[in-house]
């Protein structure tokens, strides 16, 4: 499929692909390059949400385990 670069160097996903990967208005798409066969990789970026319910207690155990998956994720996705 065949899509026109803008100005501004942006594309559009065709319909039919977004669909069929579940990509939505307001997500996020990870963009890597394949050097090695000069082709862009386009893939749906899904973060896991870390949810914490107020009033609960944390331990300085639960505390360093957020932290620690948190900059797991950030490293991961540089």
């Amino acid at each position: 499929m065949r899509v026109k670069v803008t100005r501004n160097f942006q594309i559009t996903i065709p319909a039919d692909i977004r669909s069929r990967i579940g990509i939505k208005e307001g997500d996020y798409v990870e963009v890597e390059l394949d050097e090695e066969g000069g082709v862009i990789l386009v893939k749906p970026y899904r973060r896991r949400w870390t949810t914490l319910r107020l009033g609960r207690s944390l331990s300085p155990e639960d505390i360093d385990e957020i932290v620690r998956e948190a900059l797991d994720e950030a490293s991961s996705s540089s």
